[in-house]
This record gives C-alpha cells, sequence and structure tokens, in this order.
C-alpha cells in the first residue's frame, strides 16, 4: 500500500514537472530571459529581505545603550567598536563617538556632518539591489511583450496565399499567450516585494534621521560637561 501511494505521488510530481518544460517548450526561446529574471528576482528578494531584518539593521532599545553608555563621558575604544559593529545603526551612533574622540571641541555642525555621511552611506547599503529588483518588475512585461511579438510574427510567417498551417498557427499562439503570462508572473511579484522592501527601508531611514539627530544633541550636551 506505501509502495502504490509513494508510486502515485511520484507520478504526479512528474506530471508536475513534465508539464512545466511542455509550457517552456510551448513559449519557445523568448522565455528564457523571463525565467533568468524570475530566479534573479527570487534571490535578490530573499537576500534583501534577510539583511533587512530588524535585529541587523536597528535593534530595538540600542539608542537608549548608546545614551547611557555615554551618560558622563566617552566610551572605551573597545565599547565603540562593539557598537559600530552591532548593527546599521550602530556605525551611525558609533561614528558619533569617533568623531567626538578625535576632536574633543569639534564644532556642532561637523559633528553632525560627521553622522550624517554615516547616515547617507548605511542608507546607500540599505538600498542595495532594489535597483535591480526594480529593473526586473517594469522589463519583465516587456519581455513577454517580445515573446508575443515574436509569436505574432511565427503566426503570419507560417501563412501562405491560398493555405494554412493548423500546427504553425497554434505554436505561434501559445507562444505569443505564455510569454505574455509569464512576463505578467514575474513582473507582479517582483513590483509588489519592491515596493514593500523600498518601504522598508524609507522606514529605516526616517528612523535613521530622527535618531541621529537625537544622539548629536546628546553628544553636543555632554562635550560641553566635558570642557
Amino acid at each position: 500500500m506505501w509502495i502504490e501511494a509513494w508510486a502515485i505521488i511520484i507520478h504526479y510530481k512528474f506530471s508536475g514537472v513534465l508539464a512545466v518544460f511542455s509550457i517552456i517548450q510551448a513559449a519557445g526561446w523568448p522565455i528564457w530571459p523571463l525565467l533568468a529574471c524570475s530566479i534573479v528576482a527570487l534571490a535578490l528578494i530573499i537576500e534583501r529581505i534577510l539583511s533587512l531584518r530588524t535585529h541587523l539593521v536597528a535593534p530595538l532599545g540600542l539608542m537608549e545603550q548608546a545614551l547611557k553608555a555615554s551618560h558622563s563621558k566617552l566610551p572605551s575604544q573597545e565599547v565603540i567598536s562593539q557598537l559600530q559593529g552591532h548593527s546599521t545603526l550602530g556605525r551611525i551612533l558609533a561614528s558619533g563617538w569617533q568623531a567626538l574622540q578625535a576632536e574633543p571641541l569639534i564644532s556642532a555642525d561637523d559633528l553632525r556632518s560627521s553622522i550624517e555621511s554615516a547616515g547617507r552611506q548605511a542608507a546607500h547599503e540599505l538600498e542595495k539591489h532594489l535597483v535591480a529588483l526594480a529593473t526586473i518588475a517594469s522589463a519583465a512585461p516587456l519581455l513577454g511583450l517580445l515573446g508575443t511579438v515574436i509569436g505574432m510574427i511565427d503566426i503570419f510567417g507560417s501563412q501562405t496565399p491560398g493555405t494554412s498551417n493548423p500546427v504553425q498557427l497554434a505554436h505561434g499562439i501559445s507562444m505569443a499567450l505564455y510569454n505574455t503570462a509569464f512576463g505578467l508572473i514575474v513582473a507582479i511579484p517582483a513590483l509588489m516585494f519592491w515596493r514593500y522592501l523600498r518601504a522598508r527601508v524609507d522606514a529605516y531611514v526616517l528612523g535613521f534621521e530622527l535618531d541621529a539627530e537625537r544622539f548629536v544633541r546628546h553628544l553636543l550636551t555632554m562635550r560641553a560637561r566635558l570642557k
């Protein structure tokens, strides 16, 4: 009985695989760029979702810990290094400590500029691969349209005056429809995930700006006490 059950499962699995290959074969060569785009888009989405997790970017409570660590004086270099390697927000906050440590009498503008530079670099890192994902979301429908046009060319090219080739006609129609559908199948999820990841990055960047401004005021207050 178990052998029969496994035989049925394997049969259905192979049937599904064969069905996919038959669709790819019917769609013709224009579907291969779309398949490559789908694989790249999936890899980029997974990489960005894993990289944009909260504990890697802006852990909860990190700002309060940094304020507490530098309440009365600058922390040691070891503490600064630990914060710098902790998370993206940690690198931004650590840049303020490093600027004040390198120049205790640093002006407010220079201190703010130092932290803003670290924030821009952090924002650039968070936006990594989002442009590629947006490009795939925009290009996939065009690649599907290209397959549609090629399918239509195949249809009209197979027709000669006074004769018709039903097999070639069916092949051209299937190529056109499969490529159109697959272009949308790739583009729609890519666009949805791009918008989701874009909004997530924007939220992080806004949080960085608010935390950086608060941290600058804290460092300036501490600098005034240390004079």
